[in-house]
């Protein structure tokens, strides 16, 4: 297993063409923007070393015997599941910001189960070769960008339908060594800090979409392929050199837009090519096991803006009012809730054929779709209890000011023996978790990462097995006998 230090260090020999405010980036690794988010990516590795998480941090791995990052591990039954969570949990709790391994983790136990299936039924030889790949990225403990989000362009077409064919991913050329692609990959989380990119279709496709039907694997910096780094609210505060106004002084995440650019990708790296039947198994999968993450890492997340609403009423002198007693426990059980169905859906987990166990998929998606909500909700609280002062407050550089600095110090004082630098720290840290950068991994991500809310309310419909219950309910009216 890689140290914190030695994953840093392997991101430094990566040469990745990225492209920030107009400009590329020679140098992601120490640019002030993108290292918050490497910090967090970081933390994983850093953790698996500490014994006190050693348990959720790590396990053994099912392909060669040796212990193994968690996040690199095929879930070999429900307990795997449920310490996926609560791992999930311990992370958000110390970084408050998107840890960017989930996308690829969930990747790994989707594509290794359907590619099983597919040998299975085709005949093809692709989960020998993802599992072959699977003992590398086992062995060398990277970090793989998940990459499934597709630009889509016109959604009431097809993939092979629209006017441009390149806003889904897709396969132009075939060669004896390989395939070509061109197209992009949008919300890439992480993107830039990881080892290998893991490349999945986007919908289920249908006959006239097989070029579209695609998943492989390739290094982050292939050639051909571009990162344009997402924007994220209150970015640019990093470059300003102070660390109250960031918030969260230490850690962040980051999307992006990737690019491939007719770019090749070796036949023992393509795990689906064109057996479109299984594309819709692999984004259900996919899918599935992301919509659990949440009941995790946000969970984790929300437990630090609980704790800095609870602070930020102790700085301002109100922490003993009732309502503000009641708001923090309405908080708590929100989160908890949402911390509930993650754990049920891993519970219920059972086996695939290859032997990688799946998350109960109703479940996982009750688990996001509470995730659209709750998390707005623990926001608006957080905001309520903070009160005005977090959104309208002067900069770390006017406390700093010699002249002006005496005069923030004195009128934003809150409780009398309390710094006003720290109640400045906890206003922006709340801040930063419900309106700034953190908020894009907290709030909006809530929203959309993983699905957005109709995708869950869709599986929850096909998963609701309504003529049972009517059955049920007909027995129970004497309307018929049970069976």
């Amino acid at each position: 297993m890689k140290t914190a230090d030695q994953y840093i260090d392997s991101l430094r020999r990566l040469n990745l063409t990225v492209y920030m405010f107009g400009e590329k980036v020679e140098n992601p690794v120490d640019h002030p923007i993108i290292r918050p988010s490497l910090n967090s990516v970081a933390k994983t590795y850093e953790l698996a070393f500490d014994e006190r998480y050693e348990e959720l941090m790590t396990a053994t791995s099912s392909l060669t015997g040796k212990k193994i990052n968690r996040f690199t591990h095929l879930h070999q039954c429900a307990d795997d599941l449920v310490k996926k969570v609560k791992m999930q949990r311990l992370l958000g709790q110390k970084t408050a910001s998107c840890f960017q391994r989930c996308v690829g983790f969930d990747a790994f136990n989707a594509v290794d189960s359907t590619t099983f299936e597919m040998d299975r039924d085709l005949g093809t030889e692709y989960n020998q070769r993802f599992r072959d790949y699977m003992v590398y990225v086992q062995e060398e403990d990277l970090t793989v960008d998940g990459a499934m989000t597709d630009p889509k362009g016109d959604r009431s077409l097809r993939p092979s339908r629209q006017a441009d064919p390149d806003l889904y991913l897709r396969v132009v050329e075939k060669t004896k060594d390989g395939i070509v692609v061109r197209g992009a990959k949008a919300h890439q989380t992480g993107a830039v800090n990881s080892h290998e990119i893991l490349v999945m279709p986007t919908i289920a496709m249908e006959a006239e979409d097989r070029d579209y039907a695609v998943s492989f694997a390739l290094p982050s910096d292939a050639e051909g392929i571009i990162y344009i780094y997402g924007r994220q609210s209150c970015d640019t505060r990093r470059l300003e050199g102070g660390d109250i106004d960031v918030g969260n002084c230490f850690f962040g995440g980051h999307e992006a837009l990737v690019v491939f650019e007719d770019v090749f990708v070796p036949w023992d790296r393509v795990f689906m090519c064109g057996e479109y039947r299984y594309s819709g198994v692999l984004v259900e999968r996919f899918a599935g096991y992301h919509r659990q993450s949440y009941g995790g890492c946000k969970v984790g997340v929300g437990d630090v803006l609980i704790g800095a609403a609870a602070q930020a009423a102790e700085y301002n002198g109100a922490a003993k009012a009732s309502h503000i007693r009641e708001k923090l426990t309405e908080m708590v059980h929100l989160n908890e809730t949402l911390y509930s169905c993650g754990i049920a859906c891993s519970a219920q987990g059972v086996a695939t054929a290859s032997g990688t166990y799946l998350i109960d998929l109703m479940l996982a998606n009750v688990c996001k779709l509470n995730v659209t909500r709750l998390p707005y909700e623990i926001a608006r609280l957080a905001e309520d209890i903070a009160g005005g002062l977090m959104v309208t407050m002067p900069s770390e550089q006017d406390l700093r000011h010699p002249e002006i600095g005496r005069y923030v110090e004195k009128y934003l004082k809150g409780v009398a023996d309390v710094p006003t630098e720290h109640r400045m720290r906890m206003l922006r840290l709340i801040e930063n978790l419900t309106l700034g950068t953190a908020a894009v991994g907290y709030r909006t991500e809530s929203m959309h990462g993983a699905g957005s809310p109709q995708a869950q309310r869709i599986m929850i419909t096909r998963q609701a097995n309504m003529d049972h219950k009517k059955k049920l309910a007909r027995v129970l009216a004497g309307i018929e006998k049970e069976e």
